[in-house]
């Protein structure tokens, strides 16, 4: 790859966002997205594929265990999931509209950056762990782009609808499962929700075999996730999110133009809404005793609107936050894991897999929910500490810089200058 030479340079109008323009808040949000993914990620790493989705179905659910599950769940569950699909939306509009004020082409640019990004995903999926997110972002964003130049109210209604097709899908395929005959019934809960002892060791036992043994169950997950899963669920609610992002930004939400008494009006009215909704929906979940009839498809519809509340409510804190000057250093290491949130995200890959699969440390099965929030908050601080380091020396995370590098077919520079 070489740069294009030409009367006008193309570089010169369709690049990359320099040190010095990038939107700073916007990259604490995404660092603070990126740590409190991993809360709910810990558990698809390390725990049968089951025990995400019903947390009765492996692993101690009492006592410290059981409020570990249950905060996750309530304060992380879909939340970061949901921050970080609405700064991706942000994102794109973010570079779309830089280019247009250079008299560029966004369009272009945009579509091979999400070509690479679907690749990068596919790989990351088949090669490391199966519950990847860059595929989803990538094939959403193709969609998300086209509705950038609308109203933010109009990208709110647009929003709003997404989410209810993906509420509603779910809803429906819930209702045909349930009319099932009762051996098919029993079946799809055996493969979906509550797996027989000997499924659950036949699982444990592969994840702490070789990379090879691990790659019927990762490739079977992996295609899982970007088909049915996708379709019922992923695309629709992360367009969804994309296109909230967007009109946030145009409001200046996510950009932090908005009022100290704005942002902590918008955390009081997140949290004293949202968190009610997603601890109603536990508790339905509990009194119900986990019942694959009601709580898959049914009960999940409470943090599934309820997240999209508790959103705004974080993003309101953590912009509070940012505006705070007693909090410096610690929006300073956020905004420095936010700009190589990529790199950073396969990094909790890297790290994860080499504890919990059998070509590291073999601890699949083997941990508690509690021991699962210690192995975090050390990640988040390996991650907090090495970003700033790194991004003394250089401009982009490893990541960043090869996406960036392929995107404008041209070697961007690495080094701090």
């Amino acid at each position: 790859m070489t740069s294009l030479s030409s009367t006008q340079d193309p570089s010169r109008i369709a690049a990359p966002v320099d040190v010095g323009r990038r939107v700073t808040s916007i990259d604490v949000l995404r660092g603070f997205a990126l740590l409190g993914i991993l809360v709910m990620n810990i558990q698809s790493f390390s725990m049968p594929d089951a025990a995400y989705l019903n947390p009765t179905a492996y692993g101690d659910l009492n006592g410290a265990n059981r409020w570990v599950w249950i905060l996750g769940h309530l304060l992380t569950d879909e939340k970061m999931y949901g921050i970080f699909s609405m700064l991706f939306g942000a994102g794109i509009l973010l570079m779309a509209t830089r280019i247009e004020r250079r008299r560029g082409q966004p369009g272009p640019v945009h579509y091979r950056r999400m070509a690479w990004l679907i690749l990068f995903g596919l790989l990351h999926a088949y090669l490391l762990w199966s519950g990847d997110i860059l595929y989803t972002y990538g094939v959403c964003g193709l969609v998300a782009y086209l509705f950038r130049n609308l109203q933010p109210r109009a990208l709110v209604i647009r929003a709003v609808l997404f989410f209810a097709v993906s509420s509603a899908i779910y809803a429906g395929v819930g209702t045909v499962i349930n009319t099932l005959p009762a051996d098919q019934f029993d079946a799809f809960v055996r493969e979906n929700w509550r797996p027989t002892d000997a499924m659950i060791q036949e699982e444990i036992a592969a994840f702490r075999g070789g990379w090879i043994q691990q790659m019927p169950y990762r490739s079977s997950y992996a295609l899982e996730m970007e088909t049915l899963v996708f379709a019922i669920l992923f695309a629709w609610k992360s367009i969804g999110n994309m296109l909230l992002g967007m009109a946030l930004f145009k409001w200046g939400v996510v950009t932090g133009e908005r009022s100290q008494r704005f942002y902590l009006r918008l955390a009081a009215a997140g949290f004293l809404i949202g968190l009610p909704i997603v601890a109603f929906g536990i508790w339905r979940h509990f009194a119900a005793g986990w019942n694959a009839r009601y709580s898959f498809f049914f009960g999940s519809q409470y943090n599934y609107w309820g997240a999209i509340v508790v959103d705004m409510g974080w993003i309101g804190a953590v912009l509070l936050m940012y505006g705070s000057r007693r909090f410096t250093r610690v929006t300073k290491a956020l905004a420095a894991a936010g700009r190589m949130a990529f790199s950073n995200y396969i990094l909790q890959t890297l790290i994860c897999t080499t504890i919990f699969y059998g070509h590291g440390f073999g601890l699949f099965g083997a941990v508690t929910r509690v021991e699962q929030i210690l192995i975090v908050v050390t990640i988040w601080a390996v991650q907090l500490t090495i970003s700033p380091l790194w991004l003394r020396r250089f401009q982009f995370g490893p990541l960043e810089w090869l996406w960036r590098s392929l995107t404008y077919w041209r070697w961007m520079p690495f080094a701090v200058r």
